[in-house]
């Protein structure tokens, strides 16, 4: 199983649309960059859901529920979307701010390639986005 983080701005699609429809297809991703990694996602693998905006923070966590496929809304073989399916919301949500703060994130793209819409998450900075999201302190 691999990691991924997903942004999404929340006055267009939220973690909360997530958690009411059950399932979604995430779509809209258009850079190469980001598409390699959309291509790279197999079923299983968990994704952090970052908000944009407003928010900035990572808000919830989903599951690819089936492997990659051309986006149907598209002749062009080019765009890839994913099914996901939300597994659980964080108990609190872990900021931008508070990731920038900590050394365990200098090596993230969330920080280091910021326009970045999809992204793999090491397994190491996974667990410390969790060991965070414990602490109602750090938002």
């Amino acid at each position: 199983m691999a990691y991924w983080l997903l942004k999404t701005e929340p006055t267009v699609y939220s973690f909360s649309d997530l958690e009411r429809e059950k399932k979604t297809i995430w779509d809209g991703v258009a850079s190469n960059p980001a598409l390699k990694h959309l291509r790279a996602m197999k079923k299983g693998d968990e994704v952090f859901i970052y908000h944009t905006g407003d928010e900035t923070a990572i808000v919830g966590i989903a599951e690819v529920a089936g492997d990659p496929y051309q986006d149907p809304k598209s002749d062009d073989r080019k765009f890839t979307v994913i099914d996901v399916k939300p597994i659980r919301r964080l108990d609190h949500p872990v900021s931008l701010a508070v990731i920038k703060k900590d050394r365990r994130f200098m090596s993230f793209d969330l920080i280091r390639i910021s326009r970045l819409s999809a992204m793999p998450v090491s397994p190491g900075i996974w667990e410390a986005v969790l060991e965070i999201s414990h602490q109602p302190f750090a938002r």
